[in-house]
């Protein structure tokens, strides 16, 4: 058995890959948004739980600064991906899309890792705020190194 432990303020949480519901991604919409092959017609859109990229195909919003580039490492990184699926508390948002941590096949928890990299900031929408402690943490520390989104030039 793999398992991750993923460390969240002073809790730590036990993530075992096997468990995970693993599914192939099909098409990558955007820094924080995918689909997968769930064996249904058209698959499921997922979204990622606590992060939020900069915008890039929103109807009713120009790109952001640093959306493309968010969501180009995004689909550098999901691209003829199969992803391991955590959830939450709720398991849609309203628009019917699934609500996810992510794992990539080596391990990689893919909201903190974007977080991290500077690709995302923090998104918070109770009743999902498992790992929102975690999370914090890597923005401060992205924001502390400038990372992606925070670069000050």
């Amino acid at each position: 058995m793999i398992f991750i432990v993923v460390l969240c303020g002073c809790q730590s949480s036990m993530v075992n890959l096997k468990e995970l519901s693993w599914y192939p991604v099909t098409r990558v919409v955007d820094g924080d948004t995918f689909w997968i092959d769930d064996g249904s017609p058209k698959g499921r859109k997922v979204r990622l739980i606590g992060a939020d990229t900069p915008e890039t195909v929103h109807p009713r919003k120009e790109v952001q600064t640093y959306g493309r580039e968010a969501s180009d490492y995004t689909k550098k990184l999901l691209t003829g991906q199969i992803v391991g699926l955590e959830y939450d508390v709720d398991k849609t948002d309203r628009y019917g899309r699934l609500l996810a941590y992510v794992y990539l096949k080596d391990g990689t928890f893919l909201n903190a890792h974007l977080i991290e990299r500077g690709y995302a900031q923090v998104m918070t929408v109770p009743p999902n705020v498992k790992y929102s402690d975690k999370f914090l943490k890597l923005q401060r520390k992205a924001r502390s190194k400038n990372a992606g989104l925070w670069d000050k030039e």
